[in-house]
């Protein structure tokens, strides 16, 4: 499969997986959908090591830990504020990733000291912060101010495991066994993230039905899926062909929202969304130029 249609595929499920969590957030509490997608991860992957007789040892068994901290982190505020924003608006919020990073370089620059921070980044930082402040606006009530700030903390952490999935390919680590420990990683903090937000609650788990399941099924799939989708295809593909066709995820929410939650964009949101893009289709052009060739992009999941 070519690398383009493997990008387009993977963020296709990525959208489709927001709609599940979005539907799923009405039954079960974001912990919860966070350890039943990791536990539908771990059981693929391995199917897939049993399959084709690859291991699973690590060497690095701390840079798997600290990805999967950050990683996991975000996809919980991630699944937070998808269940409780306009779906189109959580997906914007986490391609925010891309501006993050620009903004990481910039700090990282100026901490360093002699080295003269690109005016293009920062330009590309204040546009993606335009966009935001633009998708929020009009599409947040006064209450929604707390899940909006989750989506954009998101993110951020998002920015830092891509920064950490980065280092582990360069210890060697291949993208199953990545993508195992992350899953694993997820069902652990999963269930004690339910347990801190349902503590003092008489039941701190949901019971299921059998829609409830086979949407936490379709989370775990579609996302376990999509990310080795999206991993095999900035392995093959050039990045600024990927980084565009990533951005799709965006499309794809905005259509799934209008035709499945009768969500209606303004148009200063529909403008923050392409201010966010631009920003970020820049920001991964200039890393490009002057990053090593192996830096990270950014995925639509943590």
């Amino acid at each position: 499969m070519p690398a383009s249609l493997m990008m387009a595929l993977a963020t296709l499920l990525f959208a489709t997986m927001g709609v599940c969590v979005k539907l799923a957030s009405a039954e079960y509490s974001s912990g919860e959908i966070v350890m039943y997608r990791g536990l539908v991860g771990v059981v693929m992957v391995s199917g897939l090591v049993l399959a084709r007789g690859l291991s699973l040892r690590t060497a690095v068994p701390a840079m798997h830990f600290w990805r999967g901290l950050s990683g996991v982190a975000a996809l919980s505020l991630w699944f937070y504020a998808i269940g409780k924003l306009p779906l189109p608006t959580a997906m914007t919020l986490n391609y925010m990733s891309s501006v993050w990073m620009a903004l990481f370089l910039i700090g990282g620059s100026v901490l360093m000291g002699g080295r003269r921070v690109d005016g293009r980044l920062v330009a590309c930082v204040l546009a993606g912060f335009l966009g935001v402040a633009l998708v929020l606006r009009p599409s947040m009530h006064q209450e929604q101010a707390w899940y909006g700030l989750a989506g954009l903390l998101a993110g951020m952490l998002a920015a830092l495991a891509y920064l950490q999935v980065t280092a582990l390919g360069r210890a060697g680590e291949p993208e199953y066994r990545i993508v195992f420990y992350f899953s694993l990683g997820g069902a652990l903090a999963g269930a004690l993230v339910n347990v801190a937000q349902q503590w003092g609650q008489p039941q701190a788990w949901h019971g299921h039905s059998g829609r409830g399941l086979l949407l936490l099924l379709a989370v775990g799939l579609l996302a376990t899926a999509a990310q080795l989708l999206m991993t095999a295809a900035y392995r093959k593909g050039r990045t600024l062909v990927n980084a565009s066709l990533q951005y799709l995820g965006i499309v794809f929410s905005c259509l799934y929202g209008v035709w499945i939650f009768q969500e209606h964009l303004e148009p200063a949101a529909i403008l923050g969304m392409l201010l966010i893009i631009g920003a970020g289709l820049a920001a991964t052009l200039l890393r490009t130029r002057s990053l090593p060739s192996d830096s990270p992009q950014g995925t639509s999941e943590s």
